[in-house]
């Protein structure tokens, strides 16, 4: 059962649509590769009559206030807001979080599998880098919603070196981030590239630009500086 079918179905169709032909959400726990710890989790949600995504997932929250500066640490302003690791559960916390369009700016809301925090620094991404994507505020939202059922529903190639995803909320525009586990893997981070594109079918004259987190530790920056653009 794919995520957006679970959305328009509204968790009334579940045996067409796992007879539908699609890729499946849900498939037997060896197949993925599971730890014990997964497997015991997967069990316990089927046996609840739920649908277990391959990851569990965290949202995060960051907010700053504009022009002012203070000694409190990135990693102190970022909040946790929510945890899922089902179909269900991913629905119920997702409907209840505020539109990219009401937050305000500066804000970055972020979407991570769970055991990764949104730092350069976590252990998960310091070899890492991300895939930046810059929209007019008038589409972010769109785009968004589409990465992160791309991302939940495990619709992106290389899942395993993906870690997360963020929103950044800007003054004149807003930026779509692909956190990656490898930035030195270059046939990863192309193939990363052409699966995001084609899963939110950007448009051609849209720009994506990739910079490992080193430089970023680097020159303090997030978007600036870019290395590569495709």
């Amino acid at each position: 059962m794919e995520v957006e079918a679970e959305k328009d179905s509204e968790h009334n169709n579940n045996n067409e649509n796992s007879n539908s032909g699609s890729q499946p959400l849900v498939e037997s726990a060896d197949s993925y590769g599971y730890s014990q710890d997964q497997r015991e989790r997967h069990a316990r949600e089927l046996k609840a009559g739920l649908h277990p995504l391959k990851y569990k997932f965290v949202f995060w929250y960051t907010r700053r206030t504009p022009g002012v500066r203070t000694q409190t640490s990135y990693e102190d302003n970022i909040k946790k807001i929510v945890e899922f690791s089902t179909v269900e559960g991913f629905w119920v916390c997702y409907c209840h979080l505020a539109r990219p369009s009401a937050l305000p700016s500066p804000t970055d809301l972020h979407l991570f599998k769970d055991g990764i925090r949104p730092l350069w620094e976590d252990s998960a991404n310091c070899n890492g880098g991300k895939w930046i994507i810059r929209f007019k505020k008038v589409v972010s939202g769109r785009f968004w919603e589409d990465l992160v059922l791309a991302l939940v529903g495990d619709q992106l190639d290389y899942s395993d070196d993906i870690c997360g995803a963020v929103l950044s909320i800007r003054f004149n525009e807003d930026i779509l981030s692909v956190w990656n586990r490898n930035a030195s893997d270059n046939q990863a981070v192309m193939a990363l590239r052409d699966s995001i594109k084609r899963h939110l079918k950007l448009p051609h004259n849209y720009i994506m630009e990739y910079k490992p987190h080193d430089a970023s530790l680097r020159d303090n920056s997030s978007y600036r500086n870019t290395w590569l653009r495709g």
